[in-house]
């Protein structure tokens, strides 16, 4: 009887084990999940960005005498006049973005200190040099109705009419020591200073000369396929043209296009400025990956805010196709993006030449007025709706 109880017990036992056994086996064993962490969209602020860098920039670059903007970052004090025009623009966008007196009050300065730092005049050798300030200071009278203004931009229209001649077919000179020699830089300066003058004033004049500067550079540095404009001609007197691509040299086509069919109507302008912006857009001489090459630093550092500047004129225009303008708008919009992300050294809020990557040592006023000009008009085109 004990044996047979001892068996018994023995079986249930066993069977039990195997049970136990059985079930652990046939457990589903559970991993924990890591809780995602939701992804916060990046907000663009470009005005809030755009006054940062406008205060870094006036801090970094103002020389000792308050009167202009030198070279670079690291101590080089040279004056350059074409980036101190670029610079009169760029404070007349937080102007106009702003309201705000500082930067009229800069801007004033900044002319009068030109004046100054140039040896007491606003002339000087080269051409195109003058039609950037010359454009500046137009812009500036538009805005301010400051007569100072207007009196600096017909001086200097006057000195820019003095380099149109006839050789290589027509334009206007780069340099009064180099008459011969014909380029994008000047004659688009004229282009569009004489259309601007012509708008204020009326003169039959400024519209010939305009639409005269216009086609000379059509037929001899724009190519009539893909629309891409080279830079200059004739410059070793031998009538051939430099093949050089530069971003720039698009920005200033497309902005004399924009200029004469604002006055005139003629959709030939416009579709000449659709033509070139649409190469500007995907030529591999001009983007990589749809941002605007880096041209390096020295003067090429700026000229992609050029493109930009003149970029922005043809999205604005009203007659121009829904569509072109969400393209155009689009691709504004990755760059100021990508520049806000990746571009822009922080605190110091020095600018890189490349717009996807951090600068890297000593930042030229040139490199760091390209990529203002680039959020200035991200800051103008959002708060018009045409990006996010």
């Amino acid at each position: 009887m004990k044996n047979k109880w001892f068996n018994y017990s023995a079986q249930l036992l066993f069977a039990g084990l195997i049970f136990c056994s059985c079930s652990k086996k046939s457990e589903t064993t559970v991993t924990p999940v890591t809780p995602v962490t939701p992804v916060t969209p990046v907000t663009y602020n470009y005005a809030l960005l755009a006054d940062s860098l406008q205060s870094s920039t006036y801090v970094a670059f103002i020389s000792a005498d308050r009167n202009y903007f030198i070279q670079n970052n690291s101590g080089n004090n040279t004056f350059n006049y074409w980036p101190n025009a670029h610079m009169l623009d760029v404070l007349t966008d937080g102007f106009v973005r702003s309201s705000n007196t500082v930067y009229s009050q800069r801007m004033k300065a900044l002319l009068n200190g030109i004046k100054t730092t140039n040896g007491g005049a606003y002339p000087n050798e080269f051409y195109d040099d003058m039609g950037w300030l010359a454009n500046a200071s137009l812009r500036d009278y538009n805005i301010t109705k400051d007569a100072d203004y207007l009196n600096v931009a017909q001086i200097l229209y006057t000195e820019i009419k003095g380099g149109s001649n006839t050789i290589a077919g027509g334009g206007i000179a780069w340099q009064r020591t180099q008459l011969y020699y014909k380029n994008i830089p000047s004659t688009g300066n004229a282009t569009i200073l004489a259309s601007r003058f012509y708008e204020l004033q009326g003169n039959a004049a400024d519209l010939t000369l305009a639409k005269n500067l216009y086609s000379w550079m059509k037929t001899n540095l724009v190519n009539a396929t893909s629309g891409e404009v080279l830079d200059g001609i004739n410059r070793n007197q031998d009538g051939q043209v430099d093949n050089w691509v530069f971003t720039y040299n698009q920005g200033l086509f497309i902005g004399s296009a924009v200029e004469l069919y604002n006055i005139t109507k003629d959709p030939v302008y416009l579709q000449d400025a659709i033509r070139t912006a649409n190469n500007l857009i995907v030529d591999p001489n001009l983007t990589s990956n749809g941002i605007l090459k880096s041209e390096g630093q020295g003067d090429g550092g700026l000229f992609k805010g050029v493109a930009v500047r003149y970029m922005t004129l043809l999205i604005e225009l009203p007659d121009l196709d829904a569509a072109d303008r969400t393209k155009y708008a689009n691709f504004l919009q990755k760059n100021a993006q990508s520049l806000y992300a990746k571009g822009i050294a922080r605190p110091s809020m020095m600018i890189s030449p490349d717009w996807s990557m951090q600068p890297t040592g000593s930042t030229d006023l040139t490199t760091q007025l390209s990529g203002m000009m680039m959020i200035e008009a991200a800051a103008k085109l959002k708060a018009e709706a045409k990006i996010q």
